[in-house]
């Protein structure tokens, strides 16, 4: 009996670590894929940010419409997914304003990826839990406790001292700043946003997440043609190689993985873990990229990166702390099976801690 019990808690941390382990290959894969994409502030006459962002929504919806054509000639026990196809004019209408608030988002994450290199793109889209705090109080009108505002104030110092550094440095891009504190802004209304649509969907996480993106697909068409980037468009359909469609092809799929292995990573572990993960994936992706682009960097810049890790630690171990004494009942412990694809409960509890993409 002892036996099977330290081979089924090996099984489970074996199980958990390479969750994680694949929660972290994909999420900064996906990030410096995007960078390569991306390219820097100008690209010249293939500088087309909000077109690879459409491609990316195009190849999601695809892969949605993918996985549950293959759900219904496979048993829901080997891959489970939701019926989609069809979108429905009601439900669109009820979705529309998160999408607006969708495309926000992975607009202002490409752009300031775009302009801000990948050792500094953490810190530049630090204060997503700064306007999370500020959000639930206007939107939703919950207050934070001092001891949660306090870490907001070790994140906004370690953002000021960062941007200060990039500043010395004189690698600061302003544009990639706003562009990074707009993306921390929307993250935080998606999540919200995302609270309030579930229920018009069946709170189905998948289903929501292919109507977004069908309906980000419409929505981008306009921005596309008033930002000017249809004679880039042209340029990038005219002149790119192979190579570089395959890597779109690639950008598109690790955008759609990353919210398989997110919800993956909460179900096997808790909300709490998958926070420190991502964390602490951050601060790896930090260290990989001044590897990678071979980029010296001064102490008080690794500096502001501890102090925003450390705060942004600090307030998930506060707000965790929070709601265990808040809670009158023990959580349910998760199920042993866990099929393919996660089910919506640990993802539908990542939307309540103000989580955004990766």
């Amino acid at each position: 009996m002892e036996s099977r019990r330290e081979e089924s808690i090996l099984v489970k941390s074996t199980k958990i670590a390479a969750v994680v382990s694949l929660y972290w290959f994909v999420s900064i894969t996906m990030v410096f894929v995007n960078k390569s994409l991306l390219g820097g502030s100008s690209m010249g006459e293939k500088d087309a940010p909000l077109f690879i962002t459409w491609f990316q929504c195009v190849v999601t919806a695809a892969s949605c419409l993918l996985l549950s054509s293959a759900a219904r000639v496979l048993s829901k026990s080997s891959l489970s997914f939701p019926e989609v196809g069809k979108i429905e004019t009601v439900k669109a209408k009820q979705v529309l304003p998160l999408t607006i608030v969708f495309v926000m988002m992975i607009s202002t994450n490409n752009l300031c990826l775009k302009y801000v290199g990948v050792a500094f793109y953490y810190v530049g889209r630090s204060l997503t839990t700064v306007f999370n705090v500020i959000f639930t109080y206007l939107i939703l009108g919950q207050k934070t406790s001092m001891a949660a505002i306090m870490c907001c104030g070790v994140i906004i110092g370690g953002f000021m001292l960062g941007v200060d550094q990039e500043n010395l440095a004189g690698s600061l891009s302003v544009a990639g700043v706003v562009y990074g504190v707009l993306a921390s802004a929307s993250v935080s209304l998606n999540a919200i946003f995302t609270k309030r649509v579930l229920p018009s969907v069946d709170g189905s996480i998948w289903l929501l997440s292919y109507y977004n993106n069908v309906l980000a697909t419409v929505l981008f068409v306009p921005l596309i043609v008033v930002t000017g980037e249809v004679p880039a468009v042209i340029s990038i359909i005219k002149e790119s190689s192979w190579d570089f469609w395959g890597l779109m092809m690639v950008g598109g799929l690790f955008g759609f993985a990353i919210g398989y292995v997110t919800g993956l990573q909460i179900q096997v572990t808790s909300p709490l873990t998958h926070n420190v993960s991502g964390t602490a994936k951050a601060c790896a992706q930090t260290v990989i990229a001044t590897w990678w682009y071979s980029e010296p960097k001064s102490i008080l810049w690794w500096v502001s990166n501890w102090t925003v890790l450390g705060g942004s630690l600090a307030y998930t171990h506060t707000k965790h702390r929070e709601m265990v004494n808040n809670s009158q009942s023990a959580r349910p412990n998760s199920s042993d099976h866990h099929p393919l694809l996660p089910t919506n409960t640990g993802l539908k509890e990542n939307v309540k801690e103000g989580e955004g993409m990766a």
